[in-house]
This record gives C-alpha cells, sequence and structure tokens, in this order.
C-alpha cells in the first residue's frame, strides 16, 4: 500500500439549510475521508462564526482554511479544509474578489513533517459563476498563472471547483430547460444558440492544468443531470484539476443512490502519491 492523500470537491446543494441532510452527508464525506476538501454552497455560516462548520470540520478530524461569502448571497459559502495530521497550511488568502461571483480560496500547503518547502503546493478552492460562459472565462483566466512555473509559486497546483462549465456537447439540448440554456451555451450575436460553451475549462487545459482523467487513462462520470426531473444533461461540472508534478493513482466521481437524494452535484475524488 502507498501512502493515499486524497482531495475532494463537493457542493453540497446550500448543505446546513437543512440539519438532517447535512448530517448525512457529514456520513458520506467520513466514509470518503478527504484530506483536502473544498465544498460549495455551504450554509453553515451564523453569527457565532461558522460555529456549524466547525463542528463539522471536527466530525471529520479536519481543519478550517476558510469559509468565503458568495456576492450578494448571505448563505451561500466556498469552503476550503485540510486534515491537520497531514498538511499544515503555511499561508492562504482571497484571490479575484472583485471578479468571482462566488469565490477563490488560495492555500499553501506542506506536509506534516517536511524541513523544507521542497514538497510545497498551492491548493485552490472555488466555485465559478453560474451565469455564463463569459463570466467564467473571465474568472478562469484568474487561475491561468498557476498552469505552469510562475514567480514565487512552488510549482505544484491543485485546482477543486465546481466549475459550471459543460465538458461536453449533450445528446440534445432539449434536455436541458430552454431558460437555461445562456447559462451553458454560447450565444450569437444575433442571439441565437451556439454549441456548449467550454471555454473556461479548455483555457486552463490549455495552458498546463491537467485533467487526471488523462494520466489514469480511465474515464469518469457525470456529476449532475439526474436531480432535477426537467434538467437531466449529464455534464461532469465538478473538477479537480492538477498542474505540475503528481503522482496520480485515482480519480473518480462517486454516485451512490443515497448520494443522489442529497444534493445536485456528486463528490469528485484524487487520490495521489505525496
Amino acid at each position: 500500500m502507498y501512502p493515499r492523500t486524497r482531495f475532494c470537491t463537493y457542493n453540497l446543494l446550500l448543505g446546513g439549510s437543512d440539519e438532517s441532510r447535512l448530517r448525512k452527508q457529514e456520513s458520506l464525506l467520513t466514509n470518503i475521508s478527504p484530506d483536502v476538501l473544498a465544498l460549495q454552497e455551504c450554509a453553515l455560516g451564523d453569527e457565532a462564526g461558522h460555529t456549524r462548520l466547525r463542528l463539522m470540520a471536527e466530525r471529520l478530524g479536519m481543519a478550517i482554511v476558510t469559509m468565503a461569502r458568495s456576492a450578494g448571497n448571505e448563505k451561500n459559502f466556498t469552503a476550503l479544509l485540510y486534515r491537520p495530521s497531514k498538511f499544515r497550511v503555511v499561508t492562504w488568502r482571497l484571490r479575484g474578489i472583485d471578479v468571482f461571483h462566488h469565490s477563490l480560496i488560495e492555500a499553501l500547503m506542506r506536509p506534516v513533517g517536511a524541513s523544507d518547502s521542497e514538497r510545497d503546493f498551492l491548493a485552490f478552492a472555488t466555485h465559478l459563476s453560474w451565469a455564463d460562459g463569459e463570466s467564467r472565462l473571465r474568472e478562469a483566466r484568474r487561475l491561468t498563472d498557476y498552469g505552469g512555473k510562475f514567480p514565487g509559486t512552488p510549482g505544484r497546483a491543485v485546482l477543486l471547483m465546481d466549475s459550471n462549465v459543460p465538458d461536453r456537447e449533450p445528446e440534445s439540448w432539449d434536455l436541458v430547460p430552454r431558460n437555461l440554456w445562456p447559462r451553458y451555451r454560447l450565444v450569437n450575436d444575433d442571439g441565437t444558440f451556439g454549441p456548449a460553451d467550454e471555454r473556461a475549462l479548455r483555457v486552463l487545459l490549455g495552458v498546463g492544468w491537467t485533467d487526471p482523467a488523462t494520466l489514469t487513462g480511465q474515464g469518469r462520470a457525470a456529476t449532475v443531470g439526474y436531480y432535477y426531473a426537467n434538467e437531466t444533461a449529464e455534464f461532469r461540472l465538478d473538477h479537480i484539476l492538477t498542474a505540475g508534478d503528481w503522482d496520480v493513482r485515482g480519480y473518480r466521481t462517486h454516485d451512490t443512490e443515497e448520494l443522489r437524494t442529497l444534493s445536485d452535484h456528486l463528490p469528485v475524488t484524487l487520490d495521489i502519491r505525496l
């Protein structure tokens, strides 16, 4: 057996707004056992200082880097957590505050026991805009620097995100409600619709970010398309991309009947040997 490190990204569908559902999500995340965890659509903030997120972290054996509020929404947060028995956070900050509709969290992490910065890496947690491809492309450009060597960075990075980017052309656009087409399709100058707007994801992959599926040689199941009766196009909207030299051992979408009842997104994990 190799010493596995597991990254996980999971959109909770305003997890925390339903206490019973949150407990079940916690239980499933305990079984998944992530070492670095990005959560989108957290509804865990409160006046007591995110007490419920702290309780969730404690139950998972994790610590919180930070929890960032989405623009104009008091109940929607993005959070980044880590397992302190494996990593320590050297520094962290919020990036692109004036650009991201949700947020972009950056943390410089170091394995516990490392005596220098040789094995440092950047972990990014984000939730790209739901609104349209132009907004997502503008946000993605804030991450392109880290797809390759960049001054002042460790040269390795992991990007955990709900991208909201359709990763393929659906079998039929009838599987997506017409009023949602502007979210997912290119809009022509005359107001008609083109193909799936994949630009934000393509630009990240084009500058050096890597889809780990190309390293494992195995496909990965869709993360959405099962929850809403009128929105059944299957897309991989949720991703964990890597930059730099990583020993990837597994990359998968977790899909069970129970998970399908808990959120409109399925969790994704990336296993690496660090």
